[in-house]
């Protein structure tokens, strides 16, 4: 009917930012997109990756909560699963599990924060291994993601300095950069703003929750020919 289902794309991320960074990358004329997503949790359901493993392209998915990590290899058996965090040193630390899975951290102070709303508890506390960014980077990917979904709750910021910018060059990063809050008050995250366009990245898009950022170079590069 009015031939809606031709043109019609199912997006699994919570605000469409996966059709967002599937057309950023086919304009720069990147067509099997590598990705690395950093706190996958559910691994259909507001997840930022799966679009592109229906279609057939591969990554890698970091989930801390053993639960969640089940789920992702149950579903996702071509990508490569790691139940491990990701933080700025390679050790084990405390990872809080709240009653509302999606919002676990390895933060206290974030987790505190949470559960003083009222609606969140601290439901378990585990010890779970980490590693950094770039060593996963350089273990699993040659040379390097297309794609980086990051949703640490409260450790983005810690990820992204240790970031190596000079070596790996994602063309495409997707950052939650909106505090959570149960009671209408949250803000904006400009420092992860910030800082990413220091790093020559361009804020491309932003749905309020996440913003999209693009490597200026490759943006720049993108055919001559094709519309924005």
């Amino acid at each position: 009917m009015f031939g809606f289902k031709k043109l019609y794309k199912k997006s699994y991320s919570q605000c469409g930012e996966d059709l967002i960074v599937y057309r950023i990358l086919s304009l720069i004329g990147i067509t099997d997109p590598k990705y690395l997503d950093i706190g996958a949790t559910d691994p259909v359901h507001l997840n930022n990756t799966f679009f592109f493993y229906e279609k057939g392209c591969k990554g890698v998915n970091i989930e801390a909560d053993p639960y969640l990590f089940k789920k992702l290899v149950a579903k996702r058996p071509r990508d490569i699963n790691l139940n491990i965090g990701i933080t700025a040193h390679n050790t084990s630390l405390s990872f809080y599990v709240m009653t509302s899975r999606k919002l676990n951290t390895f933060s206290r102070e974030t987790a505190e924060r949470y559960a003083s709303y009222g609606n969140q508890k601290i439901e378990s506390i585990l010890k779970i291994d980490v590693a950094t960014i770039n060593e996963i980077v350089r273990k699993y990917f040659q040379p390097k993601p297309n794609f980086v979904s990051l949703d640490a709750e409260g450790l983005d910021m810690e990820i992204l300095k240790c970031f190596d910018f000079k070596r790996f060059r994602p063309e495409v990063f997707c950052i939650e950069t909106l505090t959570y809050t149960e009671n209408n008050s949250e803000t904006k995250i400009t420092d992860i703003i910030d800082y990413m366009k220091s790093v020559d990245y361009i804020a491309h898009s932003d749905t309020y929750i996440n913003t999209i950022f693009v490597d200026q170079k490759s943006w720049k590069k993108r055919g001559k020919n094709q519309t924005i």
